[in-house]
C-alpha cells in the first residue's frame, strides 16, 4: 500500500513538471512573436483583416496590428513619431510627403490598388436623388473632412468640377473618416453621403445611387510602403511582399478594390 502511494505521488510530481515545462515553452513561444504595426486607411479595414488572417497562417511567428484612420491623420501620427512599420494610404499625396520627409524609402513603396467614389443613401431612404447633380435637393450630405480624409478631398473636387460646391457647402456634414460618413448615412443622420465604392459594398444598409466619373477627381490610388528604421525589417518585408502577392491582391479585389496591372 505504501509503495502504491509513493508511485502515485511520483506520477503526480512528473505531471506537474511536464505541465510546467510545456507552459514555459508556450510562454516562450508567445513572447518570441514579432509584432508589426501597420497604419492604414479606414476603407481598407475589412480587406486587411482577412489578409492578416491568411498571412499569419503562413507566418505564425508574426503578429500584425492595425491602426486604422484617415490617411491624413495617420500621416501626421507617423511624422510625429508614432510607431509604425508600414503605411497603407488612400491618397498618393499623403504617402509622397512621407517619402519627401524620408520616413519611407521610395524603393520600399508601391502603388497597389485603386478605388472609386460613389454617392450613397440609406436603403430605406425616400430621398428623390439619382445622381451627383441631384445633391442640392437633400438637406444634409456627409463627406470626409477634405483636409485630412482623402475621400473627402475627392468628394470636394468632384462637387467643384460639377459647380455644386458653393451651393451645398452649408449643408455638408464632415466626418473623421469614410466609415463615419457611412455610419451617418446608415443611421439617417444625413440624407446622403459620398464614400468609396469598397465601403458602400460592405454595408447592407446603404445603396449606391451614382459613381463619380474619373475625370471629376484625381485618381484614387492606394500606395503602401515600409517605414524606415523599423524594429523588424525582415518581418515587415514579408508582410509588404505578401500584400503585393497574388493572394493579397485577390483579397483586395474581393472587397471591391481594383488592381493596377
Amino acid at each position: 500500500m505504501k509503495r502504491s502511494f509513493c508511485l502515485v505521488i511520483v506520477a503526480i510530481l512528473l505531471l506537474i513538471v511536464v505541465s510546467g515545462c510545456s507552459k514555459s515553452k508556450e510562454d516562450k513561444e508567445s513572447n518570441s512573436k514579432v509584432e508589426l504595426t501597420m497604419s492604414a486607411a479606414a476603407s481598407l479595414q475589412d480587406a486587411l483583416n482577412e489578409i492578416r488572417n491568411d498571412f499569419v497562417k503562413e507566418h505564425p511567428q508574426i503578429k500584425v496590428n492595425f491602426n486604422f484612420g484617415s490617411s491624413g491623420a495617420l500621416q501626421q501620427q507617423i511624422l510625429q513619431g508614432a510607431p509604425a512599420d508600414l503605411f497603407f494610404s488612400a491618397a498618393e499625396d499623403k504617402f509622397t510627403k512621407l517619402i519627401q520627409k524620408r520616413f519611407i524609402d521610395k524603393e520600399k513603396g508601391t502603388d497597389l490598388v485603386r478605388n472609386e467614389l460613389v454617392l450613397v443613401v440609406s436603403k430605406n431612404s425616400k430621398t428623390d436623388i439619382h445622381s451627383f447633380e441631384d445633391i442640392p435637393k437633400v438637406e444634409k450630405v456627409a463627406i470626409g473632412t477634405p483636409e485630412s480624409v482623402p475621400a473627402g478631398q475627392y468628394a470636394k473636387e468632384t462637387l467643384e468640377h460639377l459647380h455644386l460646391w458653393g451651393e451645398i457647402k452649408e449643408k455638408t456634414v464632415y466626418a473623421k473618416d469614410v466609415r463615419q460618413v457611412l455610419t451617418y448615412v446608415e443611421t439617417g443622420n444625413v440624407d446622403a453621403g459620398i464614400v468609396y465604392k469598397t465601403d458602400a459594398l460592405g454595408s447592407q444598409k446603404v445603396k449606391i445611387i451614382a459613381t463619380a466619373a474619373k475625370n471629376l477627381h484625381a485618381p484614387i490610388i492606394y500606395p503602401v510602403g515600409m517605414i524606415k528604421n523599423g524594429s523588424h525589417p525582415k518581418e515587415t518585408q514579408l508582410f509588404y511582399d505578401y500584400l503585393q502577392s497574388e493572394s493579397g491582391i485577390k483579397v483586395l479585389e474581393k472587397y471591391g478594390f481594383k488592381g493596377l496591372k
